[in-house]
């Protein structure tokens, strides 16, 4: 005897689901955004800016922690399976790009 995992969602509630998951998650895009933004625009003055580097650093870090954060959300599975595998490219993207912000501040 087999038994098959049948989906629990109503079609009819998947927008409602999509708003009420997909919002909060796209408020921290939002502010994972605005972090990386800062770290592009807003950086040391010259070399002897020291808090420049020091500020430009910690706003990186904490773009790449909320990468990670809405990478590790949007893993869960009922977030997966609702909102889709597009939500994946924000996280990666703002990731990266803090990253590579990182490597070349030296």
């Amino acid at each position: 005897m087999t038994f098959r995992r049948e989906s629990i969602d109503l079609p009819e509630d998947q927008g409602c689901l999509r708003w009420v998951l997909g919002l909060p998650l796209g408020i921290v895009h939002a502010v994972n955004a605005f972090f990386v933004y800062s770290a592009l625009r807003y950086g040391p003055q010259a070399e002897w800016d020291d808090q420049g580097y020091a500020g430009t650093t910690a706003v990186c870090l904490v773009a790449l922690g909320l990468s990670l954060i809405s990478l590790l959300i949007t893993l869960i599975p009922t977030f997966r399976r609702t909102l889709g595998l597009w939500w994946f490219v924000p996280p990666v993207v703002l990731g990266v790009i803090a990253w590579v912000r990182i490597a070349t501040l030296g």
